[in-house]
């Protein structure tokens, strides 16, 4: 398997994952942040597919930390909050923390080693994604863990930009 068939399967088996939390979610908040994650999944992989086939690519980087805020913000504004039975316990998400910090590390390690430009540029790209995924992925099992101190005081401190 090549660097681009095991980077495109990393990212088939994101996806399947964050759909996977996305149907456990009672929240429609929590259900639309791993639907995004999900489909930033899939346009990381369409993206590998171009690069593998040697296609002209273009990448506009995710606006997923944006989103969260928003989404976040209604949940509060709603001021109820069910993120369902199955997702109450962060260990829940570690799988998916765990995912993502192979993927950035992934990414910056490949970078490193590439001698075309144009793919170092795009994969440390892929590396910045991951470690947007990675972040938001940390503000969910903290706001899980304690979601009325995290909501009220923590004004999306820990959603920082790349």
């Amino acid at each position: 398997m090549n660097v681009f068939e095991f980077a495109m399967q990393m990212e088939k088996d994101g996806e399947a994952y964050y759909r996977e939390l996305a149907a456990k979610a009672d929240d429609p908040g929590l259900k639309k942040i791993f639907t995004g994650l999900a489909d930033d999944e899939v346009k990381h992989y369409e993206i590998l597919k171009k690069m593998h086939e040697k296609a002209k690519v273009s990448k506009e980087e995710s606006n997923i930390l944006e989103s969260a805020r928003n989404i976040f913000q209604e949940m509060k504004d709603r001021g109820t909050i069910s993120i369902g039975k199955e997702l109450t316990q962060p260990s829940a998400y570690q799988k998916a923390l765990k995912a993502e910090e192979e993927s950035f590390t992934f990414y910056e390690r490949k970078a490193e080693e590439s001698t075309d430009p144009v793919e170092k540029k795009n994969l440390l790209t892929f590396a910045r994604e991951e470690r947007r995924h990675y972040k938001l992925i940390e503000n969910i099992i903290e706001f899980v863990s304690r979601p009325e101190a995290w909501l009220e005081n923590a004004e999306f401190a820990r959603l920082e930009e790349y």
